[in-house]
């Protein structure tokens, strides 16, 4: 809970959840996150194991984020939790 509790950690490791993605991707799919705040929540989830970094031969280089087996293990539970608030919200909007 450590982990998913983590700032914008849910919404990275969803945005992955589809494969592969560049850091610019990444801050496509969440303009809210700053470019500070992205590299901090990226180089964390790295430390613990939940994604891969891979540095291409590319002029400039380019680098690569992929979910680790461990960060795949975690997609069920955020499957949920995203299940359950598309419900909550879809309960209030009928309200």
């Amino acid at each position: 809970m450590d982990l998913l509790g983590g700032c914008w950690t849910p919404e990275v490791l969803w945005s992955l959840s589809e494969g592969p993605r560049r850091f610019s991707e990444l801050r496509r799919d969440n303009p809210l996150i700053s470019a500070k705040v992205m590299t901090s929540r990226l180089r964390d989830l790295e430390q613990r194991g939940v994604l891969t970094r891979k540095v291409m031969p590319t002029s400039p280089p380019t680098v690569e984020y992929e979910l680790s087996e461990l960060g795949k293990a975690l997609l069920p539970a955020i499957r949920s939790i995203v299940e359950v608030g598309t419900r909550l919200l879809l309960r209030d909007s009928r309200s």
